[in-house]
């Protein structure tokens, strides 16, 4: 798969080019119709809880942009893990007898 970024007269010629086919394939006629929907002006503006966003962002100490990214990939976890209030000590590696 290929993703390409064209100008309005880029994506209107590209278009027209296909457009100009006597006959159009199966892989050339879903590629006018993915012309045809490759707008990303035309996608509606997205709307997020923001309340829930920050209450988020806050409980997991992370910032907003961490909590919409989870949000974008769905995951079920947080965007960090809880943090213990008291750090976690190593336990000292047992002393090795010499024989």
């Amino acid at each position: 798969m290929w993703v390409v970024r064209l100008t309005d007269k880029q994506l209107e010629v590209l278009r027209a080019l296909l457009r100009s086919e006597d006959h159009l394939g199966p892989a050339l006629q879903r590629s006018l119709e993915a012309l045809e929907l490759a707008r990303w002006d035309d996608l509606p503006d997205a709307q997020l809880p923001w309340s829930d966003v920050s209450s988020a962002a806050r409980k997991q100490g992370v910032s907003e942009a961490d909590v919409v990214w989870d949000l974008c990939g769905r995951h079920d976890e947080p965007a960090a893990p809880k943090r213990s209030k008291k750090p976690k000590r190593k336990k000292a590696a047992p002393k090795k007898s010499s024989a």
